[in-house]
């Protein structure tokens, strides 16, 4: 007990700095944008006309983007021009059109769309929350299984997808995982590709938002899941998604949809069905930016990670000193992306989180990485060092760190 009370004078003193932290979304921060300023005017009344003699200003360009984004853009997704799409602003816009079409007519090769089907997603968990509730909200079931370093457990998979022709895809992030920061393994890619699955049309919906987000020199490449696809014979299985939202600004970027030919040619039509093409004005000028950044989209992802990875270092020095050997928590060391994943070792995170914002630290809700918002074990944290300066992130890990061992004190003290 007398631990107990040590903790609660050390939080209370925390509390009486009346700070105001925030660690809850996992947003660039201003240091991020300022990279890109120039792109506000790299278009202008002179330049208007693209290379291939696309006049932004007009419809005409094609439902697929223009063709000088779809070259420079489509190495994002590991595909080829002629096998990438792009959209307005966020790859969730794109994903979410997709959905909807195949609720409402199926993906290619589907006999009907899926809504009369009662279909489901397999999700990863701890995961995204923004696909949890666009799916929902479209009205999939979600099926979970666990995230591993490997990527989602395939085992888990394998025996849902087999014996349940309802399950018509899988949802998540195949490189730097949100929260976890996990990346599909080579044989993961390769089993979750070539499945056995009762659904003909099962589908993998593979939003790859974090695919050039490196913290590293020298990345350990990411499987080539298209490429996989197609050696298998299974190359309208993969659909993969991204954006522009942390190369650029997050506001106003490109979605990229990337997938085999045959496949852009079925999108392509419902894509058309919908809109008269995407904002053309939007790309040109990301392309004229990125044209003239030194050592163009990666020199940018490069000048990003100089302002991110001290964070994500500095996040790793407070957990270790203050928590490395205490068995209260564990955490992911991510090579890439824009979190850390914690676990604490009681079912204490719900408490953490309330605690932290008495002490001025707004964290990620509790169960935000679950549907439905609720973590069944109580104890997955998401942490987002990314939006804060870099000097604010030691008060805010240790209050995180205080807080966790306030919590388990107070669980051991109760018996829980």
């Amino acid at each position: 007990m007398s631990n107990l009370k040590t903790l609660q004078a050390q939080f209370e003193e925390y509390k009486s700095r009346g700070l105001t932290l925030n660690m809850e979304r996992g947003q660039p921060s201003d240091s991020n944008f300022d990279l890109s300023l120039p792109i506000l005017s790299a278009v202008n009344e002179t330049n208007y006309i693209t290379d291939s003699g696309v006049d932004i200003r007009n419809y005409p360009g094609g439902v697929l983007g223009l063709r000088e984004a779809r070259e420079m853009f489509c190495e994002q997704l590991n595909v080829s021009a002629d096998e990438v799409m792009l959209g307005n602003n966020s790859s969730l816009e794109l994903m979410s059109r997709f959905l909807t079409w195949a609720l409402l007519n199926g993906v290619k090769g589907s006999a009907s769309g899926w809504v009369s089907q009662s279909p489901k997603l397999i999700v990863a968990v701890p995961g995204y929350d923004r696909h949890f509730l666009l799916a929902k909200a479209l009205g999939f079931e979600l099926v979970t299984v666990d995230m591993t370093p490997s990527g989602p457990d395939m085992d888990a998979v394998e025996a849902l997808v087999k014996q349940d022709a309802s399950i018509k895809g899988i949802y998540f992030v195949p490189t730097y995982s949100n929260p976890t920061g996990d990346t599909l393994s080579e044989a993961f890619a390769r089993r979750l590709i070539t499945i056995d699955a009762a659904a003909a049309d099962f589908t993998i919906f593979a939003d790859d938002a974090y695919s050039v987000h490196h913290l590293e020199d020298n990345p350990s490449p990411a499987p080539n899941l298209l490429a996989i696809a197609k050696e298998t014979g299974h190359a309208e299985r993969v659909i993969l998604f991204g954006s522009t939202s942390k190369v650029t600004f997050a506001s106003g970027g490109i979605g990229l949809a990337g997938m085999s030919t045959d496949n852009i040619g079925y999108w392509s039509r419902a894509m058309s069905a919908q809109t008269i093409g995407p904002n053309k004005a939007e790309q040109w000028r990301h392309v004229l930016f990125l044209r003239n950044y030194p050592g163009g989209i990666g020199g940018l992802m490069r000048a990003h990670a100089a302002i991110l990875k001290p964070k994500f270092d500095r996040v790793q020095e407070v957990l270790n000193r203050e928590l490395g050997n205490l068995d209260l928590a564990t955490w992911t060391q991510p090579r890439g992306g824009y979190f850390v994943s914690l676990d604490t070792n009681r079912p204490v995170a719900s408490r953490v989180v309330e605690l932290a914002k008495q002490a001025g630290l707004a964290l990620t809700p509790t169960g935000a990485t679950y549907p439905d918002g609720i973590d069944p074990d109580n104890k997955n944290i998401r942490l987002a060092p990314t939006r804060p300066p870099i000097e604010e992130i030691e008060p805010a890990m240790e209050i995180v760190a205080c807080c966790i061992k306030l919590a388990s004190a107070e669980a051991d003290a109760a018996g829980n």
